[in-house]
């Protein structure tokens, strides 16, 4: 527990001091203290229960306004530094006043409001005491307790002129930055002697006031352990570093350079990660058994639920909002619970709580609308689907007749003969006859082929509309089949259409190009993803493309370009996504096509109409089919539709899997590996291309992890159990029911248990129901065996497919997930391009912790070409200049960079230590980076050529706060 006791000047406050605490602080020939003093008291057993702590560390400091500096021109710069520094050290602060007047602690007490506000800001919270000393004894009590209420609204005064220095004007009041309370925080201490000393006699009422103040601290301490728990010796000198630091370069906002800040940080997003992933796992579970119920509509309805799809649209979204409303809940919950808590430093980043709240109503939002739009198009795509199921049925029903007839015509005819015994070529004869005539009957029109590429043009002009009229002219004159051919380039005209000055480092064109190849790579990957599907093309397809591009715009708007630019891009996009949903669209048909469908059980029907003229026992048969045709496919989709989040988590809680925990110790294990891999072409990649490199890594990282396969076929292994049981289970509970409809109605009911977990092939289904004269004990028997077998089957089956293939099948992709979870924003330093750290999606301010060399980002001198070596954090804390689009092409303070980049917060820190890791990087690869840039190498300064590798790497460990 630190006590700081900070004053107007030293009168009295050394012998306060020794009064409570028993200490003696050295004092100069002028009597006050010179800088700042402490000791360390240890704590009695018997109290330190009630403190919370072992030691206390008393510090005393020479007086704010003192006479002796008073005349030097910077003393107003030095008491602010040292107000701000053991106001920063302190978790009680007293504030030795010793006059009466309050109206003349005016200068004083703005010093101490500037540090107590800026002690908020990197969310320490020291409480506050005032201690007026040199009061007179009768008459001074009625006056201070009037001058209480004028103290209170010159603090608030102090502190919105402070707030508005220090750009923090949401404080307006003294209570906004601290726990304040007239009555209780205010001491009045009458003088220590009776006239002047040496020979005047001691006041009695001294001791007894500063017994009463010692009380009370006794208690403010007790109370303060909540919030400092945890606190010692080591944390202590490293907050002490920290805080002397960002005296020195008044870098006094939150800054990864604050190990004990940085470590409360990512301890924070680690949590919020884990509550953010548990919400998203329980979305997709959700949706997985909705879409399950929109695929089984027809086979899980009674026949007395008179409801339709668009009903059970109506009930699922009900249901999607509740189990989000519960989710978001419990989210907020978690977050509020941790606050609460006592370890961990919490208090330090209180601060960004709203962000992260903020970043779960966002998640929530997001979810919802993702979902919502998943679940009608999944109904529309079902409803669709449901003029071909009911052609397919048709065409069943019709031959399940002719094949009846058939065989109720041969029984008649051989029973009139008295000859029952046909051979089975005889009977191949029949039914193929039987067959060609039905055929010819029934009219296969099947589903109308559309042009996918009409549909998606109208989307794009729907998108676009608002663009205004030359992009509507273009688009008048646009075939969308000549474009999505080749590779996407960037030409001179998509450029933003203003004119400027000429611009300082200007990067636009290769920035622009990035940004499409970022673009188009995520579309391609979408894109191939749906077409995999076995279904038909749906406009939410398209929308969801465009979305991602409309999304990326937003994100990089800071990148200029102009109408043209979007439409050329969206045109090439949209080009190639429309030929492979024409591609996609034409299968589909080509696949459903009911001619097709019949042909394929041809000899189903044919065996069937055997086995019934023969009277043979069908359930080994039938039970086999229905294990074949319609369990074992719905097993494997539902495996793979469960398998993508188990493989998250097996990410997560792997031996790396610090590297997903928080985006900032993600960008700590890519720099860790490309430090150790020294390759060139990585570190272009990392630096130009950070999205695709990113995907890249992570999927490396997946394939690593379950190189061996034995991990994944687990997972399978487990999932295939409990649906096998699951499936006895819903086979043992129809025998338990009475089925009217014999052993079709048995089919289904078992179908019914199961319509919430497996989605049952509809053709499948009927051709195992049709011509079926199973019984139900011996069927179900069969089944039971055959669904053992199948669990062997698959399992072998499991084995023998490499991870590459499972993650092509998988319904919710790994690799997507964890990029999500550490790519953020996506934002990127306006200077050296390194990506944002912050955690949540909805933070208010962008920061990383180490930023590099601008020459890495392309930047060069626009005389001599050369690459600059200057770092952000060097930059923003001198006198330099710079000037870009943002700025009109005028020169403007690094200093005051927040005026054109208010979102960024880059530390001012000229320590060389902070960028050892990227200044090695320049050095090792100076040349070819030029080279790649078509600039000239950079002028390296001497002391950077010294760095060796392992120092690079402490940096990295310095700056990302890993301790080895």
């Amino acid at each position: 527990m630190v006590v700081t006791v900070l004053g107007v000047q030293s009168t009295g406050k050394s012998t306060l001091l020794n009064t409570m605490f028993g200490v003696q602080f050295a004092v100069s020939s002028g009597r006050c203290t010179r800088g700042a003093f402490m000791q360390l008291i240890k704590v009695n057993e018997d109290i330190k229960k009630e403190l919370g702590c072992d030691y206390l560390v008393i510090i005393d400091t020479e007086g704010l306004k003192s006479p002796e500096l008073a005349k030097l021109d910077d003393s107003y710069e030095h008491d602010n530094e040292l107000a701000t520094l053991v106001v920063g050290l302190s978790d009680i602060t007293i504030i030795n006043i010793a006059m009466e007047n309050s109206t003349e602690m005016k200068d004083v007490l703005q010093i101490v409001v500037h540090a107590f506000i800026r002690m908020k800001e990197i969310g320490k919270k020291p409480k506050c005491q005032f201690v007026h000393q040199n009061v007179a004894d009768v008459s001074a009590h009625d006056k201070n307790m009037r001058d209480r209420k004028l103290l209170l609204e010159q603090l608030n005064e102090m502190t919105e002129a402070a707030a508005k220095m220090e750009n923090k004007e949401e404080y307006k009041m003294f209570t906004d930055v601290m726990e304040y309370d007239p009555e209780t925080c205010n001491w009045y201490i009458p003088g220590l002697w009776h006239g002047n000393p040496p020979m005047a006699p001691v006041n009695a009422g001294y001791s007894e006031a500063v017994y009463d103040l010692k009380k009370k601290m006794i208690d403010v301490i007790g109370k303060c352990k909540l919030r400092t728990s945890g606190n010692n010796i080591t944390e202590f000198l490293e907050w002490t570093k920290s805080l002397w630091n960002a005296v020195k370069y008044e870098n006094f906002i939150f800054s990864f350079r604050n190990s004990l800040v940085a470590d409360a940080y990512m301890r924070l997003c680690t949590e919020f990660h884990k509550w953010e992933w548990s919400f998203k796992k329980n979305m997709h579970s959700w949706l997985t058994v909705a879409e399950t119920r929109v695929s089984n509509f027809e086979i899980i309805k009674l026949k007395t639920d008179k409801s339709d799809l668009k009903d059970l649209l109506c009930k699922l979204k009900q249901e999607a909002v509740t189990k989000l409303d519960t989710l978001e809940k419990t989210t907020m919950e978690n977050l509020s619970k941790y606050f609460e808590q006592t370890e961990g430093h919490v208090y330090l980043v209180e601060k960004y709580k709203e962000d992260f709240v903020s970043s779960v109503k966002c998640l929530r939002r997001e979810t919802e609308s993702s979902l919502l739009t998943q679940l009608e198009a999944t109904v529309d795509i079902r409803r669709g689907m449901k003029i071909l199921v009911n052609i397919k049925k048709n065409f069943t029903d019709t031959m399940e007749k002719k094949v009846l007839g058939l065989l109720e015509d041969l029984r008649k005819n051989n029973s009139s003969k008295n000859d029952a015994h046909m051979t089975d070529m005889q009977l191949d004869t029949c039914f193929g006859q039987i067959w060609q005539e039905t055929i010819n009957e029934l009219s296969f029109t099947g589903l109308k082929q559309r042009n996918v590429f009409d549909y998606v043009f109208r989307q794009l002009r729907e998108n676009m509309k608002q663009k205004g009229g030359s992009v509507t002219e273009q688009l008048m004159t646009v075939k969308l089949k000549d474009h999505g051919t080749g590779v996407f380039k960037i030409t001179k005209e998509v450029f933003y259409k203003r004119w400027i000055k000429q611009m300082f480092n200007d990067n636009s064109a290769v920035e622009l190009q990035n940004l499409a190849d970022n673009i188009i790579h995520t579309c391609t990957q979408f894109v191939l993803e749906k077409t995999a599907m076995h279904s038909d093309y749906h406009d939410t397809y398209i929308q969801e493309v465009l979305h991602i591009i409309d999304d990326r715009y937003m994100s990089n708007k800071n990148i200029r370009f102009s109408d043209e630019f979007e439409l050329s891009l969206k045109l090439h996009i949209c080009g190639f996504s429309a030929r492979a949903f024409q591609d996609m669209h034409e299968r589909f048909i080509k696949d459903n096509d009911p001619r097709r469908c019949l042909d394929q059980y041809k000899d189903k029907y044919r065996n069937d109409f055997k086995d019934l003229f023969h009277d043979r026992d069908q359930c080994q048969r039938k039970a086999e089919e229905f294990t074949k045709l319609c369990l074992m496919p719905a097993v494997e989709t539902f495996i793979y539709s469960s398998l993508g989040p188990d493989i998250v988590d097996k990410m997560l809680q792997g031996k790396n899997a610090f590297q997903f925990s928080t985006r900032a110790f993600f960008q700590y294990s890519l720099l860790k590996q490309l430090v150790n891999e020294n390759n060139f072409e990585q570190y272009v990649k990392y630096i130009s291309y950070y999205e695709g490199f990113v995907k890249g890594w992570i999927l490396d990282q997946i394939y690593k992890q379950f190189s061996n396969n034995h991990e994944v076929s687990e997972l399978e292994e487990r999932h295939l159990r409990g649906i096998t049981k699951q499936i006895v289970e819903a086979v043992k509970m129809a025998q338990n029911e009475t089925n009217k409809d014999g052993i079709k109605g048995f089919i289904q009911c078992i179908c019914r248990k199961l319509g919430q977990k497996l989605i049952i092939p509809k053709d499948a289904l009927e051709t195992v129901m049709v011509l079926n004269n199973a019984s139900e004990e011996p069927f179900a028997c069969w089944l039971t065996k055959s669904v053992e077998e199948m669990e062997q089957t698959l399992k072998q089956q499991f084995k023998q497919v490499n991870i590459q293939c499972k993650l092509r099948k998988l319904k919710m992709k790994p690799q997507d997930e964890l990029f999500k979870r550490v790519f953020g924003c996506g934002k990127q330093c306006p200077f050296c391009k390194t990506p944002c750290e912050a955690g949540g999606e909805a933070h208010t301010e962008h920061c990383a912790s180490v930023h590099r060399p601008q020459g890495l980002g392309r930047y060069s001198d626009e005389y001599s070409k050369k690459l600059v070596t200057n770092i952000c954090s060097t930059d923003v804390h001198s006198e330099v200049h710079f000037r870009c689009y943002e700025t009109n092409s005028e020169f403007h303070p690094y200093k005051r960079y927040r005026e054109i980049f208010p979102d960024w917060h880059i530390p001012a820190d000229v320590s060389i230590q902070a960028s050892d890791y990227w200044k090695y990087v320049m050095v090792k690869f100076n040349n070819q980076f030029a080279e790649k840039y078509n600039a000239v190498p950079a002028d390296i300064p001497s002391t950077w050529r010294s760095i060796t590798k392992q120092q690079a790497e402490n940096s990295l460990n310095e700056s990302f706060s890993i301790k080895i």
